[in-house]
């Protein structure tokens, strides 16, 4: 009997989690304050410059400062932003977007170009 209870238990929890989506969207109705001044350090090689953003809590905004990441050829990090939608704001999360312009990175000799599309 148990060991049925068990496994009922473990089925459900595996479906439960299927439905959980796995980012939710984070949505606040308070303008975030305006980014703050950071100093980028060097460039490192084989890796790529995370700029800090504002991350909310749940009852505030907190800085996030920025880091380095490790960098994946052929992509470019797209920074964390906060849209105005309807008067609220919308957390659009940071992340790997593909380069675009067909070249391979390691062959690239400037693929962090900012004014490539």
């Amino acid at each position: 009997m148990k060991k049925r209870e068990f496994l009922t238990g473990m089925a459900a929890l595996a479906m439960s989690s299927v439905l959980i989506p796995a980012e939710a969207q984070v949505v606040v109705r308070v303008a975030p304050p305006p980014p703050r001044q950071e100093r980028m350090p060097g460039e490192r090689r084989g890796m790529a410059w995370v700029p800090g953003y504002w991350d909310w809590n749940g009852r505030r905004y907190v800085w996030r400062a920025g880091h380095y990441v490790r960098a994946r050829h052929g992509y470019r990090y797209r920074p964390d932003a906060w849209e105005e939608r309807n008067g609220s704001y919308v957390r659009r999360r940071g992340g790997w977007d593909r380069d675009g312009d067909g070249v391979p990175n390691r062959q690239d000799a400037r693929p962090n170009n900012p004014n490539r599309n």
